[in-house]
């Protein structure tokens, strides 16, 4: 049995203004209509012939919790254990926590993991790929997977491997390389025996806790506390977070895999992106004869080798005389690079935090467990927003301090609860909320309910939430 474990946490910030730290690429960046995640989750949930996956393991933080579940609910996937970190402490502490807790539960568990944005197209090739990478098993080696390079890339690390294999067999590796300058990535490229770090390992659970033991040891007692003090939430396992905030923000390569020396590589030489930045998303998207990638709702003129994505169906984007540049629009951003500084985006939302500015981290759209809500206006004392409630969804039981709110229902119905009385507000109806009213939305129907909201008062902060009763079991302070 193969457990599927997909890590699911970053913030794709080369991705920017797509993808912000409240709602990262995995969940945001749609390819052939599904977000990268719920791609990685199919993937995993098909084993190909011969092989036999687990309900796959997600590691994730607390915030992304429940949009982790919505969307395997939406791609029809069964979700298996979602381990929630109480803060990012990178992929070794995520690799080898979900290590335990499968080895735990099954002595003899395979763990195949793998980051939650990669798109591999051929999920048969990829399939015999893990196929080829299972007998190191038995001799108790630790597996990666390289891609075979078709460029001199400089964004991803490489593996240099003992000897070349151009029949895909696996081989044992030399050395890691880091990311290197365009010069020396033509060199390897050129000289052949460098794969790409895909970032995604096969090994037995507890080879991966023994090469822990002998490789990095003060990881391993503050997440096996973790683990143990751990608990049971809404179908979630919450990691302790005092013991895991003791564990080192380190990542699976500097802390087992380049001093390991019982590590394979399997060549992968199939279709494969993590789609890291603006050029690779143009890159996969299929430019035309002209070099030029448009989205729904944007328009290239006498344009060349150019990625053009409008992210909001009202909003028209026009490109002109374009070359070499990637334009992205959002509702509440615009980034004009470019392509050939793709890799640099990330340094615009280290401009942007440096001057807090909202748009570095946060989407003018706000998901929570019952749905999601946008800003449409905000003034001096008052802000309008949309709410969008699933189906079955509540929102908590709350008051506010600061504030009223009236509440007008444009689509579906909405059950009310304002000081313990309760009705039903439908379409084209309205309702009040007075300041210190304990109230509560919950959409009964089986389609979504859509509302406007009016707020007014001396202060229209998140925080100001006085929170009673919550089916989600979030408490003081959380979000929404």
């Amino acid at each position: 049995m193969i457990y599927p474990v997909i890590l699911c946490g970053g913030s794709g910030t080369r991705l920017w203004p797509l993808s912000r730290k409240s709602y990262p690429k995995q969940f945001a960046l749609k390819v052939n209509g599904e977000s990268l995640f719920q791609a990685s989750a199919r993937r995993f949930s098909e084993p190909p012939p011969g092989l036999q996956f687990a309900a796959p393991t997600v590691v994730t933080g607390n915030d992304f919790r429940f949009i982790v579940t919505e969307q395997l609910l939406a791609a029809g996937v069964e979700p298996g254990p979602v381990l929630i970190e109480p803060a990012p402490r990178n992929t070794a502490p995520a690799i080898l926590a979900a290590a335990l807790f499968l080895c735990e539960r099954d002595p003899d568990a395979v763990l195949l993991v793998a980051p939650s944005d990669h798109v591999i197209p051929d999920a048969a090739a990829f399939g015999q790929a893990i196929a080829r990478g299972l007998p190191a098993l038995a001799e108790a080696r630790l597996v990666t997977f390289g891609i075979q390079p078709d460029r001199p890339e400089t964004g991803y690390g490489y593996l240099e491997l003992e000897r070349a294999s151009p029949d895909g067999a696996p081989v044992a590796l030399r050395a890691f390389v880091e990311k290197p300058d365009a010069e020396r990535a033509a060199r390897m490229l050129e000289q052949g025996g460098f794969l790409w770090n895909a970032g995604i390992f096969l090994f037995r659970a507890a080879d991966l806790i023994a090469a822990c033991q002998q490789h990095c040891p003060a990881l391993l007692p503050p997440v096996e506390a973790a683990i143990n003090q751990g608990a049971p939430d809404l179908g979630f396992f919450r990691l302790a977070s005092g013991p895991w905030s003791q564990a080192e923000d380190i990542s699976v390569d500097y802390a087992v895999m380049e001093r390991a020396p019982n590590l394979t590589v399997v060549p992968y030489q199939g279709g494969w992106s993590d789609l890291g930045g603006w050029d690779a998303v143009w890159r996969e998207s299929g430019p035309d004869r002209d070099g030029v990638v448009t989205s729904d709702h944007a328009t290239a003129i006498d344009c060349r080798n150019s990625l053009l994505r409008s992210e909001a169906p009202g909003q028209e984007l026009v490109g002109i005389g374009l070359e070499n540049i990637i334009a992205i629009a959002m509702p509440d951003a615009v980034l004009i690079a470019d392509r050939d500084r793709a890799q640099d985006v990330k340094l615009a939302v280290s401009s942007l935090k440096s001057r807090d500015i909202a748009q570095a981290e946060t989407l003018p759209r706000d998901f929570r467990p019952w749905g999601w809500y946008e800003s449409l206006v905000v003034g001096q004392r008052f802000q309008v927003k949309r709410i969008h409630v699933h189906p079955g969804a509540a929102l908590s039981l709350q008051s506010h301090h600061h504030r009223s709110e009236h509440w007008i229902v444009v689509s579906g119905t909405a059950k009310v609860t304002v000081d313990g009385v309760v009705k039903l507000v439908t379409e084209n109806e309205s309702v009040y909320i007075p300041l210190g009213a304990v109230h509560r939305m919950e959409n009964p129907g089986k389609v979504a309910m859509v509302l406007i909201e009016v707020q007014t008062g001396a202060y229209l902060g998140e925080d100001d939430i006085i929170r009673y009763e919550d089916v989600y079991a979030r408490g003081q302070g959380a979000r929404g």
